[in-house]
């Protein structure tokens, strides 16, 4: 059931007003019941996977919630963590690993595969990633102490399942999530608005923007080898507003029905394509909840930033290679690609800690330059184009094709001018520029002030222009055959 479906279209209505009719105490039940009615349509035996990840966390839970010792503790967050962060693993890289041990194994004995390994032939559950990690986070905080011990049972199970986030995230930690549940559910009629105007702007980006730009992405990244440099240059841009606009339309789709239940999600995106720095791409604007995942539960155990340099640069790449990994998964294949992507990032990092000295001494010699349009402009454009090569990567069908494409675009990188004036541009081309060019702005407004702020300010009648545009607009240039979320597929 996706979230752009007639059959969600149904869904939803439905599901607010049980929720209205029945008592306060009793709306988290019938949530956790709706998160599975929706997760179980999508494909039923999923529900298996979900049930098994929730059994595991409750009783390592409960047990921790009774052990007296700290090894006792400590051998059951173990435990927990290898169920469920092992079983991520493996279903994801263990049968592409096989394979690519047999192969290894025939060139270097120059014959057919000296090594017949067993497959799992298991796909990766739709939006296992997400559960899972906020899974294993509710059991990291339980054995902290961020989290009060003696959890609900119910409660946990729909921290877990609970439907708008379940397929893509965001990634809720159980320490803001779970004190909400139980201080009753109650709509806000001002959170209420403001989850029908994120509903709204999330499927204008997925289905009038994502969707309308990735029929051309596809085209051209499924022939890197024929397509024309100018093609490729293309649909590298277009990808990279197409996967924003895809994964944050998601988010803000989810965080909207979430506050029609009047529960807060965290926020996701802030306008990514405006950052200055690398590290403020990935730590502040693009995809938080991973990030902050990452940064809580794996950098700062490593030691994060109170080590040495060499530790602290090593702990930035491991994390880095490991979100790559993460990243693996059935939209674009299992491969070699995302760990490439994800050392790529990382060595932006690099960059990004070693030139901030540099920026700071400039700053403080040229205060006028350094707060300068000019230069902010230049370093936006600056970062969002290390972040596009680095999406070449993620996209591509293999590390070589990744290759290729920036080989043909970088040799008649001198020639742009010229390819320019003499491309044949279409209506598709044009259509994707002026989708692209009308979001940009949108979000240079946001950045000063919220756009669903300066909407509130608006006179009444300039609201409902508005909305009856977005209306149209979502009739008649978007894309409504049911195309999945990209990162459902992570």
């Amino acid at each position: 059931m996706l979230f752009t479906s007639l059959e969600f279209l149904l869904f939803l209505p439905l599901a607010l007003v049980v929720f209205a009719l029945l008592p306060v105490g009793w709306r988290w039940v019938w949530l956790l019941l709706a998160s599975y009615i929706f997760y179980g349509a999508w494909q039923p035996f999923n529900l298996v996977y979900l049930g098994a990840v929730t059994l595991v966390i409750v009783s390592c839970g409960r047990g921790l919630d009774r052990a007296t010792n700290q090894r006792r503790r400590t051998a059951l967050l173990t435990i927990g963590l290898l169920a469920v962060l092992g079983s991520l693993v493996a279903f994801k890289f263990y049968d592409f690993l096989a394979g690519e041990l047999e192969r290894w194994s025939a060139q270097l004995l120059a014959s057919e595969p000296a090594l017949a390994l067993p497959r799992l032939g298991i796909t990766t559950p739709v939006g296992y990633s997400f559960y899972a990690f906020a899974a294993a986070a509710y059991l990291v905080d339980l054995y902290a102490g961020r989290l009060a011990a003696k959890q609900d049972a119910g409660r946990t199970a729909l921290y877990v399942a609970y439907f708008p986030k379940i397929f893509a995230g965001p990634i809720e930690r159980a320490t803001t999530f779970l004190p909400q549940i139980q201080a009753g559910l109650r709509a806000n009629p001002v959170l209420f608005v403001l989850g029908l105007q994120l509903i709204g702007w999330g499927l204008f980006k997925k289905v009038v923007i994502a969707d309308n730009l990735a029929p051309l992405v596809d085209r051209n990244f499924a022939i890197a080898a024929y397509a024309a440099p100018m093609e490729l240059l293309i649909s590298i841009y277009f990808f990279a507003f197409q996967i924003y606009c895809d994964f944050s339309g998601y988010t803000d789709i989810a965080i909207g029905v979430s506050l029609l239940f009047g529960i807060q999600l965290m926020e996701n995106f802030r306008r990514p394509y405006l950052a200055r720095s690398a590290a403020e791409f990935w730590a502040e604007r693009w995809h938080i909840s991973l990030a902050r995942w990452f940064r809580d539960y794996l950098y700062i155990p490593l030691g994060g930033s109170r080590v040495g340099p060499l530790r602290r640069y090593a702990n930035i790449m491991i994390v880095f290679v490991i979100s790559g990994l993460w990243h693996a998964g059935l939209g674009y294949g299992v491969g070699w690609t995302f760990l490439v992507w994800g050392a790529l990032n990382g060595a932006y990092l690099w960059i990004s800690l070693a030139t901030r000295p540099i920026w700071r001494s400039l700053g403080e010699l040229l205060p006028r330059l350094s707060g300068s349009l000019p230069l902010l402009v230049l370093r936006v454009l600056l970062t969002f184009h290390l972040i596009l090569i680095a999406w070449v990567f993620f996209r591509a069908k293999s590390v070589s094709d990744a290759l290729l494409i920036l080989q043909k675009i970088g040799a008649r990188l001198s020639e742009l001018p010229s390819l320019l004036a003499q491309y044949p541009f279409t209506a598709e081309h044009f259509f994707g520029f002026g989708l692209i060019g009308f979001l940009v702005v949108v979000e240079i407004f946001d950045e000063r002030r919220s756009i669903f702020q300066r909407l509130a300010a608006a006179p009444v009648a300039a609201r409902w222009v508005v909305y009856y545009l977005a209306i149209f607009s979502l009739l008649i240039l978007g894309r409504w055959q049911g195309r999945e979320f990209i990162y459902m597929q992570f």
